[in-house]
């Protein structure tokens, strides 16, 4: 086993290559792939291949490399700066590794990591801002793998970001040394600025940058009000996840996995605030408060609510709040549990020819006096998502049945969607009050109601229609004994 010591072979470093030649032997796919790597600076390429590819030649157009169209020389590579070795040739780029190494030139030789003098990194470009990634030598897909997954943790705005500091770098630097002017950089990089250059809006990032510059109080807060997803991690978005290694506060509702909430900066203060049926920890206008209070500290904060904050999470009520109090804040969607659970169901909500409209709702809509205006969409063929409805189940199919819809309409159950635990049943909207005596589900259930449920692959679901069965059964056997 490597020691936790264990020193590395190859050193990384940054080359400076601006206006410099990089000559790369070779006219295949393996020259191709180095041209496109070095492509991504400003180097002046130079190709060296009496014949080749079509899409070697094509990239050599586009881009304006210069293509010298002869056999390999070593007078060839004089004036380069570094030199790949790609013609798949063992002998030929044996010879050019030679000849560069006798003009004191670095070579690489593609997929023969014995005769490189360095390696190729895996990259991640937001330029001016570069990660390199090696191995090497030893596991380049292990180096591509982490190159796509840092790469989804970074912003594509970065590399804007970066250019907009260089601008205010000398400026910066007549602030008083140490807290002051990390105080700047940090707020900068975390602050109005970088949201403004997420945004696009350039002018108000530097703006932002200016303020910050000539002010000597803390930077506001910022507020996020991020969906967590139905509760699979990896349905979480890019967004969100980047705005959850920012922060410094997480707020999250009960619902949302430890293992989302896990996901968030190591020092990052974690609050619980509850909200789950019959157990709410904080009221929502604790919460509201907190939020406001934590906004007022400068502390950016992620507000993480189960599924997407827009549907049933009151988001409402919190952006209200953080309006009337001047704290900025933001939405980043999350996936809805009905789309989660349709998916879990490999269920069209939609359905060419039977159902064009979909409805969100909860199973308390129905227990008022008057039907709600949906319940005529869902009699007309709407697709309808009843969220948190399994404690009023037999009112849900009740009213609906009195409407008018049909006892047969196909109904589609997921308790804990999106989850390795979920549990799937099907049947019909006569099956349904069978749900309410389902005490074994002590997770989330979703319904989804409506003609195109009957598309659904019921082949891994269980039938409601056996349990309202065994309920009757059980019924009927406490009768006799009575």
């Amino acid at each position: 086993m490597p020691q936790a010591n264990a020193k590395l072979n190859a050193f990384p470093v940054f080359m400076r290559v601006e206006g410099e030649a990089v000559a790369i032997v070779g006219g295949g796919e393996a020259a191709l792939a180095k041209a496109r790597l070095v492509g991504q600076s400003s180097a002046v390429l130079r190709i060296i291949a009496q014949t080749a590819e079509a899409e070697l030649l094509s990239f050599i157009a586009a881009t304006g490399a210069v293509h010298v169209a002869a056999a390999y020389e070593a007078a060839h590579l004089e004036g380069a700066t570094i030199v790949f070795a790609a013609s798949g040739d063992e002998a030929l780029d044996r010879r050019v590794v030679e000849d560069a190494r006798r003009l004191s030139i670095p070579v690489n030789a593609v997929d023969r990591p014995e005769l490189c003098d360095f390696f190729t990194p895996a990259l991640v470009n937001r330029a001016p801002v570069a990660i390199a990634i090696g191995t090497e030598g030893a596991g380049p897909v292990l180096a591509q793998m982490l190159r796509g997954r840092i790469d989804r943790m970074l912003s594509p705005s970065l590399g804007a970001l970066a250019t907009l500091a260089a601008s205010f770098r000398g400026t910066a630097e007549r602030l008083p040394k140490g807290t002051g002017r990390r105080r700047f950089w940090r707020d900068f990089f975390a602050g109005a600025p970088a949201r403004a250059v997420e945004a696009g809006e350039f002018a108000r990032a530097h703006d932002a940058a200016v303020e910050l510059l000539v002010s000597d109080a803390p930077a506001s807060g910022h507020i996020a009000l991020v969906g967590a997803g139905p509760g699979a991690e990896d349905l979480l978005t890019l967004r969100a996840h980047r705005l959850l290694m920012e922060a410094d506060v997480i707020v999250h509702d009960a619902l949302v996995p430890e293992a989302i909430v896990a996901m968030g900066r190591r020092d990052a203060e974690r609050l619980p605030v509850g909200k789950r049926k019959g157990c709410h920890s904080k009221s929502q206008e604790e919460i509201n408060a907190l939020l406001v209070e934590l906004g007022r500290e400068g502390k950016r904060v992620v507000r993480l609510k189960s599924g997407d904050p827009l549907v049933f999470g009151r988001a409402g009520e919190e952006m209200a709040a953080l309006r009337d109090a001047g704290i900025a804040y933001e939405v980043v969607p999350g996936v809805t549990a009905a789309f989660a659970a349709a998916a879990d169901f490999e269920l069209p909500l939609t359905l060419r020819g039977v159902s064009s409209s979909l409805v969100f709702t909860t199973g308390h809509d129905l227990k008022g006096n008057s039907l709600p205006d949906w319940a005529k969409l869902a009699i007309s063929g709407a697709t309808v998502a009843v969220y948190m409805g399994r404690s009023v189940a037999a009112e849900v199919a009740g009213r609906l049945i009195e409407a008018g819809l049909s006892p047969d309409t196909a109904v589609a159950v997921v308790e804990n969607a999106s989850l390795g635990n979920r549990r799937r049943f099907h049947g019909t909207l006569a099956d349904l009050p069978s749900l309410e005596a389902r005490a074994d589900l002590a997770g989330p259930v979703m319904t989804i109601i409506g003609d195109a449920v009957a598309g659904a692959n019921f082949e891994r679901s269980e039938p409601l229609a056996a349990h309202r069965h065994e309920d009757t059964a059980s019924a009927t056997a406490e009768g006799v004994e009575q």
